[in-house]
């Protein structure tokens, strides 16, 4: 079987460079944890509003560490509503004690 195929015979006039198609999935890749991201901020905003600051840190800390492991695109999803998740529940105890504590000086 001859696997010399020529790039016209494919339907491509000018073969894609490898810059390019390095670009291109760079970008693709990028814009996937955009789109996680932001998904994760709309969902936990509500929950944590006073907190919008920790959750953006959340996420910058489970990118970094996901790219440290060499899979981020495998990693980061689950890493980040993990960390998200923990910022909104330590913002839940946040108020609990806040509650906790009025109601204390209260009576």
């Amino acid at each position: 079987m001859n696997m010399n195929h020529s790039f016209e015979s494919f339907g491509f006039s000018n073969p894609p460079s490898l810059v390019a198609t390095c670009k291109g999935a760079c970008r693709k890749f990028l814009a996937r944890l955009q789109n996680i991201k932001s998904a994760l901020l709309s969902e936990f905003r509500e929950n944590t509003f006073k907190h919008e600051r920790l959750l953006q840190l959340a996420l910058n800390e489970a990118e970094a560490l996901a790219y440290e492991t060499g899979v981020p695109h495998l990693i980061f999803p689950l890493l980040a509503r993990e960390k998200v998740q923990s910022v909104a529940a330590w913002g839940r105890h946040q108020n609990r004690v806040r509650r906790e504590s009025f109601h204390r000086s209260a009576a």
